[in-house]
């Protein structure tokens, strides 16, 4: 039906009774259905969702869905009822709408549930939504009210030049829409490869971190090239674009490919893991994330640090849980020359045991380092079997346990000293020398002085 007749037929109904009934009773159905789905969802999907819960989440979310659904159920019981007594016009246009409404909130909330339920991707992923409904819905009211042929021709007729070639708008939008869908469903494919993976605790989480990102690149690059060669483009220009490609990669982009592809390495030789405490150079810190480009280095006081993967490769890393998680820590102390070290040193390496974290089995030990001006220097060794979780508290407690030893006398700490035996010795002379002495000490220098 061309624009013209569908404005004239609703200015012959806007004249009758009958659509006063009807428009009332839309306003209605909207109104009563979206004011039972926010009760629904505050009444009982709220005190819900405060316990927590996988049924809570998923209640959750399908109140995006409620309103519309009511509002269908709503416009088919006043239609029926309507329908008896006048004409429903309106009511059977406006009833597909919301029902392709209904359909459109329920396929995204599946999708949701099954690929992206949280994170970025979710948060993307409901963004398309609402402008993915708004078109279809668009799309649905033309085709019912008879305005969708005439659109797609006068869309169709009109064309822009592209270079030697004329393209139409039609051609364009079916292009952007076929790539947006694909590159989509390959989004949401990947996410759910990606979840899958991780959920396979036998297989390394390298491993399993390099096949998502492998397989999450493929199914983009399968999307890219089919949307491509659905919007009726040649895939031969691409030849020009990977000539290009190479070229840059020549002249300035030897660093980025580099970092790449040494992240590909990391990932499927498995020399770094998630959680392993590392250092480079002067940066220490766990791995928090294995990416293509760089690794994130969470440090202890819980700043980040993106380290390109081309220095891990590169560079000599010290991986503490490489092969054994075991890590050593040490506290070191001097005591006085006076203590008795066969009685001393079995005291300090009982003080480790019972701190948390730290391992009974290797046992601490304590070494005589060296003999320093103030004392015996001793080191007191403890092992550690979660070195991600960093060295600072089982050592602090350990030192706390020494201080109390310290305190109560049974270990006595080394203090500065000097040996003063030879000023002594000058000083018992000095003081005991007579005038006369000092006399003839004065003289003989007077005499020195003249030769």
């Amino acid at each position: 039906m061309p624009l013209s007749d569908l404005l004239n037929v609703l200015l012959d109904d806007a004249r009758r009774p009958a659509i006063a009934w009807q428009i009332v009773a839309l306003v209605l159905c909207v109104a009563v259905g979206w004011g039972l789905a926010r009760l629904i969802h505050r009444s009982l999907l709220k005190d819900r969702v405060q316990t927590g819960g996988l049924i809570s989440v998923g209640l959750g979310s399908f109140s995006r869905v409620l309103w519309p659904l009511l509002t269908v159920g709503l416009l088919a019981l006043a239609k029926t009822v309507l329908e008896q007594y006048q004409g429903v016009s309106l009511l059977r246009v406006a009833l597909p709408l919301f029902m392709s409404l209904a359909v459109i909130r329920t396929f995204f909330y599946l999708l949701r549930r099954a690929f992206a339920r949280r994170g970025q991707l979710g948060a993307a992923l409901q963004t398309f939504e609402k402008v993915f409904a708004f078109v279809v819905w668009i799309v649905v009211a033309m085709h019912l009210t008879g305005i969708l042929p005439d659109v797609m021709r006068a869309l169709e007729n009109t064309v822009l030049p592209v270079g030697k070639n004329k393209i139409s708008i039609a051609d364009l939008l079916q292009g952007a829409i076929s790539i947006v869908v694909l590159m989509m469903l390959a989004l949401w494919a990947g996410a759910a490869l990606e979840e899958r993976l991780m959920g396979f605790e036998r297989m390394h989480s390298s491993l399993r971190v390099a096949m998502a990102r492998v397989g999450r690149a493929a199914l983009i690059l399968v999307a890219v090239l089919f949307s491509l060669s659905l919007a009726g483009l040649d895939l031969t220009v691409l030849s020009v674009f990977g000539g290009a490609l190479g070229v840059g990669l020549g002249l300035g982009m030897q660093r980025i490919a580099s970092n790449y592809v040494s992240g590909f390495i990391i990932l499927f030789e498995r020399s770094l893991s998630i959680g392993d405490p590392i250092t480079l150079d002067k940066y220490s810190g766990k791995v928090a994330r294995i990416n293509t480009r760089y690794t994130v280095l969470r440090g202890s006081d819980g700043t980040q640090t993106l380290l390109p993967n081309e220095m891990l490769i590169t560079g000599v890393v010290l991986n503490q849980s490489g092969t054994n998680r075991n890590v050593r820590a040490v506290t070191k102390l001097v005591v006085s020359y006076d203590s008795d070290l066969s009685v001393v040193m079995p005291l300090l390496e009982a003080q480790p045991l019972g701190v948390a974290r730290v391992l009974e089995t290797p046992a601490p030990n304590v070494l005589l380092n060296a003999f320093v001006a103030d004392g015996y220097e001793l080191e007191v060794g403890f092992w550690l079997g979660d070195p991600e979780n960093g060295q600072g508290g089982p050592i602090s407690e350990v030192n706390r346990k020494i201080y109390a030893l310290v305190q109560s006398g049974a270990i006595k700490l080394g203090h500065p000293s000097m040996d003063t035996r030879l000023l002594d010795a000058h000083i018992t002379k000095v003081m005991g020398r007579t005038p006369q002495e000092e006399g003839r000490d004065k003289t003989g220098t007077g005499a020195n002085l003249g030769k």
